[in-house]
């Protein structure tokens, strides 16, 4: 049992982590056997980069935690067995891994989030998921930027290149009439 000590301060924690979230996503893990649990923290820990972390936490202290938040809209869900995944970053990764997971675990269901203010159910929580990644898309931006440049300086260095081989060619040809 927790003293009112402990609870005020994994308010005061919850409430420092939901400020700096972009996202969070709640969870029923109820019949999620340990090592499965383990499997999903350590799955989070290693694609997350830090971004990402998993906790289970009393409904009591993430009411409180919540209140005054962007998060106090998704506060009617912690009832029953809890747990809370929070995305300091990219909002798709994290509903990536909990999606994967699932489905691949029965008992393991999705009850809500909310992304960058907005309370988002498990249908939309499935759809974010099978967005691209922010990596992804910051990648094909980049190249979609890029492409156009490197035409241009296709496009500039063509001329020269062909009076280069203008030349060489001309060169060749003037050594083969010397030579014969």
């Amino acid at each position: 049992m927790l003293t009112r000590a402990q609870k005020e301060q994994q308010v005061a924690e919850l409430k420092e982590k939901f400020g700096r979230a972009t996202s969070i996503y709640l969870a029923d893990y109820r019949g999620l056997d340990v090592e499965s649990a383990n499997s999903l923290r350590r799955r989070i820990r290693a694609e997350g980069d830090g971004d990402f972390e998993y906790r289970v936490a009393k409904n009591s202290v993430l009411k409180l935690a919540s209140v005054d938040s962007a998060y106090a809209a998704v506060s009617d869900y912690f009832v029953g067995p809890t747990s809370i995944a929070i995305s300091y970053g990219d909002p798709v990764g994290l509903a990536k891994i909990l999606s994967e997971f699932a489905k691949d675990h029965d008992p393991f269901e999705l009850k809500a989030g909310v992304v960058d203010g907005e309370a988002v159910d498990p249908e939309q929580i499935a759809v974010l998921a099978k967005l691209p990644s922010l990596d992804s898309l910051r990648g094909k931006i980049v190249g979609l930027i890029s492409a156009p440049a490197t035409k241009l300086v296709r496009l500039v260095g063509e001329p020269g290149s062909q009076l280069a081989r203008l030349i060489n060619a001309r060169k060749a040809q003037l050594e083969e009439g010397e030579a014969a």
